[in-house]
């Protein structure tokens, strides 16, 4: 038996004192990453086609607010305002952007690329490398600590990196592809404990943490929630060697926490205590988004052999899982051999368990239909700190994370199979003799086939999975008026110009734009954002007033209605409010009705280049 667990030794070079550390990397590691970044060159490529005009045609109000999004690092940066919090949508009260999915951590870095080439170009840029750089530190992860086999590290950090329900996210939402220091902070994790080491492992493992906060919250929680499993697995099954390691483990975590919270306090406290900040969702809507159980064995919208046919029957939720059912019986098939002799398969498969179970929801879906069992969420109150904000179905990326550590050893498994096993080390959490316990140290000839049909097993379930281009739609430009900078006459410090529609979750994607594509040079009502309502709970775009809410009906129904001095009073309110001084209407599909409605309560519109405009200044003083 191998004393030797999947934390405790952490370096291929520290379990074979004779193998030389190499300064320079290996060929196949440079290969690996060149290879990531062509795949994530290739997933972005419908928006390279016309990057200035693209955006995601499943989540395209998602792109343009983490366009908008990238535009706030750079104005942060180039006016050395406080990133924490913007005036620039939702005036006047602004938007907390600890309490949005802000991505902090890499817009304002990034600052430098948006203020040279715009947002839409960092975008598609970042995008890509945030699911290339995933799938590599995933890659240096396994081949560091957990497999010898290049190769085998190279199909679990694919499909770590570009996981189908990695690629889902791709839609719109870069801060759920943006998992390349997680790998980093669960091998960090790992090591705590080593004997002399627990002051070096605290603080690097306290600063990784810290800027994972300022990348995505949520993902960290998960990760969090992954590795308190990992130890208790490990604690149960290594009940000795936990005791042993347990004061140095404990010493380096708590020097961590502490160093995460000290660089993160402020952030933090702003984030729920700071100016639009609230506490959970009106509600709790998320709470049940659990995943379908026919979906583990569907395969993904965005894959090769995906289907978008089949989203309309149990794609009610995000696609966090979708594996299809070869990926399934190959997980299936490795955890029943690998179980006795790898400890580090053991650990991934109470993953497996847990956080599938955990996905599920407070009802169980199977095949779109909502059974009347109850899932584990039925008994979890919405008002959990920190769970209050959690989707169920997102715990199953947890599971895809596991998933993909199987698939690396398992091909590791079939790549060791029949070859002695001197004098190369031992991979860490090995139970047993790698080779399956040939005693001449090479397998019998009628076993030669098993490498061959394990490589073949994997292949063939990880191909229909390979990702295709993300769907793109084009979105015009906004009016020369405004790219032009004709509206800066018309926008004196302290106001505001109103777009029509008026930006919002649902309306109003073009004109959320206008503010991303410009520099955030002008501030404009309403947005694309999560903040307080009356009583202090979270709500999805600002709250609508009776002028906004005129403008969407009107939209929806094609009409103008029957308006009244009532309606014109509380437009002149609504404006003096937003401290507007123009309202603008360029291009739109509603362009004449929009029009009409603006006229009956502003009164006849200036054509100004390309849009429609209402000088409202002498309306609202």
């Amino acid at each position: 038996m191998n004393p030797t667990s999947a934390t405790e030794t952490v370096e291929p070079s520290a379990a074979d004192p004779t193998r030389r550390p190499r300064r320079r990397p290996r060929r196949a590691d440079v290969l690996a990453i060149g290879a990531y970044v062509l795949l994530g060159v290739f997933v972005c490529l419908n928006y390279w086609v016309d990057v200035q005009h693209r955006v995601s045609s499943h989540l395209p109000t998602d792109h343009s607010w983490f366009e908008w999004l990238f535009q706030h690092g750079a104005y942060s940066v180039r006016h050395l305002e406080n990133p924490l919090f913007s005036a620039r949508q939702n005036a006047p009260d602004g938007v907390n952007m600890m309490a949005n999915t802000s991505l902090l951590g890499m817009t304002i870095p990034l600052a430098p690329v948006t203020l040279l080439f715009g947002p839409q170009v960092t975008y598609a840029l970042y995008l890509g490398g945030a699911l290339a750089a995933t799938a590599a530190t995933s890659y240096w992860m396994l081949s560091r600590h957990l497999v010898r086999s290049r190769a085998a590290a190279f199909v679990g950090g694919a499909f770590l990196g570009f996981a189908p329900g990695v690629v889902h996210h791709a839609n719109g939402q870069p801060n759920f592809v943006s998992n390349f220091l997680l790998p980093v902070i669960v091998a960090r994790v790992l090591r705590l404990g080593r004997p002399g080491r627990w002051r070096r492992d605290g603080v690097v493992l306290g600063l990784l943490v810290a800027y994972q906060i300022f990348i995505n919250e949520e993902m960290l929680l998960l990760t969090a929630l992954a590795c308190l499993v990992v130890v208790l697995a490990y604690v149960v099954q290594r009940p000795r060697a936990a005791r042993e390691r347990a004061g140095g483990f404990l010493a380096a975590l708590g020097l961590g926490g502490g160093i995460a919270l000290a660089l993160t306090a402020y952030p933090i406290w702003w984030q729920f205590n700071g100016p639009q900040s609230y506490r959970g969702l009106q509600g709790g809507v998320f709470h049940n988004w659990g995943e379908d159980l026919m979906a583990f064995v569907t395969f993904a919208r965005d894959t090769v052999a995906g289907d978008e046919a089949v989203e309309k029957t149990i794609g009610l939720t995000e696609q966090n899982t979708w594996f299809g059912w070869p990926l399934v019986l190959v997980t299936i098939a490795a955890l029943v051999l690998l179980w006795r002799r790898s400890l580090a398969a053991r650990i991934a498969g109470v993953l497996v368990v847990v956080f599938t179970v955990a996905a599920i929801g407070p009802k169980v879906r199977f095949d779109g239909v909502e059974t009347d069992v109850d899932g584990p969420w039925a008994y979890i109150p919405d008002d959990v700190p920190l769970v209050e904000m959690m989707m169920p179905t997102r715990l199953a990326l947890v599971v895809t994370a596991a998933v993909g550590v199987l698939l690396a050893l398992a091909w590791d498994a079939a790549a060791r199979y029949g070859r002695s096993p001197v004098p190369a080390p031992r991979v860490p959490g090995d139970d047993t003799d790698p080779t399956g316990g040939a005693e001449a140290g090479r397998a019998p000839a009628r076993r030669r086939w098993v490498r061959p049909v394990g490589y073949a097993a994997v292949a063939l379930a990880v191909l229909p999975l390979f990702p295709r281009p993300l769907p793109a739609q084009h979105v015009d430009p906004p009016p020369r008026f405004i790219t032009a900078g004709g509206w800066r006459p018309y926008v004196p410090q302290g106001r505001t110009l109103v777009p029509v529609p008026i930006p919002s979750n649902v309306h109003g994607l073009p004109t959320l734009r206008w503010s991303a594509l410009t520099g955030h040079e002008f501030p404009v009502p309403g947005g694309y954002f999560i903040g307080p309502n009356e009583n202090g709970e979270g709500v999805f775009g600002a709250p609508n007033r009776p002028t906004s809410t005129l403008v969407y009906a009107t939209m929806d129904s094609g009409e103008v209605p029957a308006l009244t001095e009532e309606n014109r009073r509380q437009a002149v309110e609504d404006l003096r409010f937003w401290k507007a001084s123009v309202v603008v209407l360029g291009a739109h599909p509603r362009e004449a009705v929009l029009r009409d409605l603006m006229t009956g309560l502003l009164g006849p519109a200036q054509r100004v280049d390309d849009v429609w405009l209402w000088d409202v200044r002498p309306l609202v003083g």
